[in-house]
């Protein structure tokens, strides 16, 4: 069951959980587990001895016993302090991480620039019950946090803490409940990755070389196969192995996505994170009614941006745009009126009070969508052929990502009026409400300035807040 419509601009209904006070996070001072300790001194020993063993087996056998056993004491000397001085705890709304040896440091970070939160759990440390807490923060793949060993049992309920403070509610507020919306059928998910244009050619080609080299005993051929099966484990196996288990959920402090097989993840969206969303239809996928949900999500930088892009990997077309109508309150993106460009590469593009949306591509579909208080900057281009034809693009910036908005190859006139529409919805619907952080108690800030209003006084200016015009 659904829940209803707009649910993160409010707490969810219901009786929260108690909090347990054996695993309060909130107060005292936190180390990785133990095991990080063995996990390092075990990891520089395999690399001397792989890379420096082989040189030394000319002097005989006791100098790689011995120069062994010397790098396992140095590198537990130095291990050993390290982890115990590696600290981190939250002090009100900040997270406190203390790390280094020989150069130490000490990083305070105000949690209300939290842009996103993951637990990772690679399989090694699956088997261990351990896990790595990644938090996402404004200003770029440098500020990234990662806490790395945790008890599974401690990231999660550090996680829940951190979204506690970033939403404006106190670390110990139990965690919000969920309501499922989406689980991937592990079917539908080896079906959809075989059903490809570009996986199904593999196969083939696969196949031809098999059969050549059958009928004509020709070893060589099977070198043409290299790259192909390369090509497979990068775009077959790889999503296979990533997406399998996936499952989605939608709670009042954000988006909740949970998969892997050999790397178990658990992806927390807080709202009004993703700056813009794609639904891409491969043409395959068509026939099959599926489509891929992609996002430009606010704080994932450099590879991380691709790694965290997918929302829903494969999901009925109808499930794709539910999620997208979600992700932005108030708007229904399939019923924006779309506007033909009639022109040699036909696309379509539309804007409304909530949503610009751009359709393009004939063999596979993309729909962009991008929230208009989420536009960056808006540019109306026109190169020298297109002045000719009397053409024009409106391009919309939005943060690095997958996502370009962009109305292509449009009349001159028509153009400009896509460029002042985009321009007088963005200015209403920039509000001081709009912000992303603090969303818990945004809806109580936005009460409390209209009272003032109403009353003839100044509305009072908070933290993140300005007051409206």
């Amino acid at each position: 069951m659904l829940p209803p419509r707009y649910a993160w601009g409010a707490p969810p209904p219901g009786p929260p959980r108690k909090p347990d006070p054996d695993g309060d996070v909130t107060t005292g001072v936190f180390r990785s587990h133990w095991l990080v300790i063995p996990f390092q001194v075990l990891a520089v020993t395999l690399v001397f001895v792989a890379l420096i063993g082989p040189i030394l087996i000319s002097f005989g056998y006791a100098w790689v016993l011995l120069l062994g056993v010397s790098v396992v004491f140095g590198s537990l000397a130095y291990a050993l302090p390290a982890w115990w001085y590696g600290t981190f705890g939250l002090r009100e709304d900040h997270l406190v991480v203390h790390s280094g040896l020989v150069l130490r440091s000490s990083r305070e970070i105000p949690l209300s620039r939290l842009q996103a939160v993951d637990v990772v759990q690679p399989l090694l440390m699956q088997v261990f019950g351990l896990a790595e807490l990644r938090i996402e923060l404004a200003g770029g793949d440098g500020s990234a946090i990662r806490l790395r060993c945790l008890r599974r049992g401690v990231a999660e309920r550090l996680r829940v803490a951190v979204l506690a403070h970033a939403a404006g509610l106190p670390g110990r507020s139990p965690e919000a409940p969920e309501w499922p919306f989406y689980r991937l059928p592990f079917l539908l998910l080896l079906g959809a990755l075989t059903f490809r244009v570009p996986v199904l050619l593999c196969f083939i080609l696969l196949l031809l070389l098999a059969t050549a080299f059958v009928v004509f005993l020709e070893p060589g051929v099977l070198g043409g196969a290299v790259p192909l099966v390369l090509g497979l484990l990068r775009y077959y196996w790889g999503p296979l192995a990533r997406y399998t288990d996936f499952y989605a959920s939608l709670s009042s402090d954000g988006l909740r996505l949970r998969y892997g097989m050999f790397q178990r993840r658990m992806q927390t969206v807080p709202p009004g994170r993703v700056q813009a969303v794609r639904v891409v239809e491969p043409l395959l996928w068509r026939a099959l009614g599926v489509a891929r949900v992609e996002a430009t999500v606010a704080g994932y930088a450099g590879a991380r941006q691709g790694d965290s892009a997918d929302l829903l990997p494969v999901a009925p077309r109808g499930r794709a745009f539910s999620l997208v109508n979600e992700l932005f309150p108030e708007s229904e993106a399939s019923s924006v009126p779309l506007v033909d460009n009639r022109g040699l590469m036909s696309n379509a593009a539309g804007v409304d009070e909530r949503l610009f949306v751009s359709v393009r591509g004939r063999f596979c579909r993309v729909t962009e969508i991008v929230p208009v208080e989420r536009m960056q900057t808006l540019r109306l281009s026109s190169g020298p052929l297109a002045q000719l034809r009397g053409r024009a693009t409106v391009d919309v910036d939005t943060p690095p990502g997958p996502v370009t908005g962009r109305a292509s190859d449009r009349a001159a006139d028509e153009g400009r009026r896509f460029l002042d529409a985009l321009v007088e919805y963005g200015r209403r619907a920039r509000v001081p409400s709009a912000g992303t952080e603090r969303w818990a108690t945004r809806a109580t800030m936005r009460g409390e300035s209209v009272t003032n209003r109403d009353e003839g006084e100044e509305p009072e200016v908070r933290s993140g807040d300005t007051p409206e015009r």
